[in-house]
């Protein structure tokens, strides 16, 4: 068991970035390097602050080579600052924002920025090292030795169509969302009808794979009584927890499987720290890789009694109107699954929620928690809660200054979370190190990211 540490000090993301979500190998498909830069200015200038402000960073990737971390951090400025790059598969990202907070919280540092990004091929996940064990392989074995590589019964009595339901609502709930891969609403028929990939689940159930970034800044209540005028952008991470499996993955439960076990302990000790019930819970960003894992992990995170997520969904409870919006981004189904920034993604997003604006995703009467989860096989689940720096409700909150592009207040001089835009010359210029920015280092990145602008 990991050691029970002593409380951290608050930490807050302070800004955040995103890159518009895209199928890979596109005809104009960015390089990581583009993907982190993008995300990186656009959380920089969010947060209102220059990269020399920071004090450590943490790169999110799975599938690239060994210091891409430090290559993207360069484009901002090559301060000497430590870089630390980080892979725990679908966890990745969050695996990130929790390094971030513990180092705040632990006072090793002040300003810790997080970039997430991932370049990614086309079609289902593959092995990358043919030549040596798989990491998962005992998990892939036990699901042939139990159930078979087809064989996925619903838990509890749930239906193809209450899957296929999940993926409807995700769907639908992305088409308001300007960073998603997928902004198309489908009904519940045709999402039934299309593909059967592994009965009960069809294509339009399933993430799609994604090229994308994001970015964060996680800062020390220091940082903010040193810089009062930025805490009105501050989102307090009230609770968080990072988990790996128990023996109960091998137990012979599909549900098991899946990470029930990690899940379900990460909620509690997050939700125990944040001092909150499940029930107090307006909105939540989750791991929907595919629908199956959504009901399993709208129980393991306690939203619905055990066994009954299947009728919370029937309910109408995941949605606007029901008593949790569930993936008000559109999810991993919808938005896209690029691994290493699908984390921040999710965090991006329930800051924007916090903030009050996120515009017609918005919450219906405000928000003052809320909750993430993020789950990478093999294992590791990281669950967030986070709340309002000043305690309130978004409904009560008074707009993030994002100044004009061409002022020099901090912001990205529009509203990121309903615009998927760019920034100017000047903006960067803001952001990237006064002292220690390198033109060699930068390239001809820059001029790639504005050309997609």
């Amino acid at each position: 068991m990991a050691k029970q540490r002593p409380s951290l000090s608050p930490a807050y993301i302070l800004g955040v970035g995103l890159t518009k979500f895209a199928k890979p190998l596109a005809r104009n498909a960015a390089d990581y390097t583009e993907l982190g830069f993008e995300a990186g200015i656009k959380a920089l200038l969010d947060a209102g602050i220059n990269y020399d402000d920071v004090d450590q960073g943490i790169a999110c990737y799975c599938y690239g080579d060994s210091t891409s971390g430090q290559r993207v951090f360069y484009q901002f400025g090559m301060t000497q600052a430590p870089v630390v790059n980080v892979n725990n598969n679908c966890a990745t990202g969050s695996t990130g924002l929790w390094m971030a907070r513990e180092k705040v919280g632990c006072g090793a540092a002040d300003v810790v920025m997080v970039v997430g990004w991932e370049k990614m091929a086309r079609g289902s996940l593959g092995r990358t090292f043919k030549d040596r064990e798989d990491p998962v392989g005992r998990t892939v074995d036990m699901m042939k030795e139990t159930r078979g590589l087809t064989d996925a019964p619903g838990p509890y009595g749930a239906t193809a169509e209450d899957f296929a339901e999940i993926a409807r609502i995700n769907h639908a709930h992305s088409a308001r969302n300007p960073y998603s891969q997928f902004r198309t609403p489908y009904t519940l028929s045709q999402i039934l009808s299309s593909p059967t990939l592994h009965h009960p689940l069809t294509k339009l159930q399933c993430c799609p794979t994604s090229d994308g970034g994001a970015a964060a800044i996680v800062v020390s209540e220091a940082f903010l009584t040193a810089h009062p005028d930025l805490r009105p952008r501050a989102i307090l991470i009230a609770g968080q927890h990072l988990a790996t499996d128990s023996p109960t993955l091998y137990d012979g439960s599909a549900i098991s499987l899946m990470g029930y076990t990690m899940s379900a302990l990460a909620a509690r000790h997050a939700l125990a720290e944040a001092g909150v019930s499940p029930l107090d819970i307006p909105v939540c960003e989750l791991h929907d890789c595919f629908s199956a894992n959504e009901m399993i992990t709208l129980d393991a995170l306690g939203l619905c009694p055990r066994g009954k997520a299947h009728e919370m969904v029937r309910a109408g409870d995941i949605t606007y109107g029901g008593r949790c919006v569930v993936n008000p981004s559109g999810g991993l189904i919808s938005k896209g699954h690029p691994l290493g920034a699908t984390g921040i993604a999710q965090a991006a997003e329930l800051v924007w929620q916090l903030r009050g604006c996120a515009g017609e995703r918005g919450v219906p009467g405000g928000v003052s928690v809320a909750l993430q989860h993020n789950l990478g096989l093999g294992g590791a689940a990281v669950v967030t809660v986070y709340k309002r720096a000043d305690g309130g409700s978004s409904a009560d909150a008074v707009p993030v200054p994002q100044g004009a592009e061409e002022e020099e207040e901090g912001g990205v001089g529009y509203n990121p979370a309903v615009e998927a835009r760019g920034f100017t010359r000047a903006q960067v210029e803001r952001v990237r190190s006064r002292k220690w920015a390198s033109e060699w280092a930068l390239g001809d990145t820059q001029r790639k990211v504005e050309a997609r602008f």
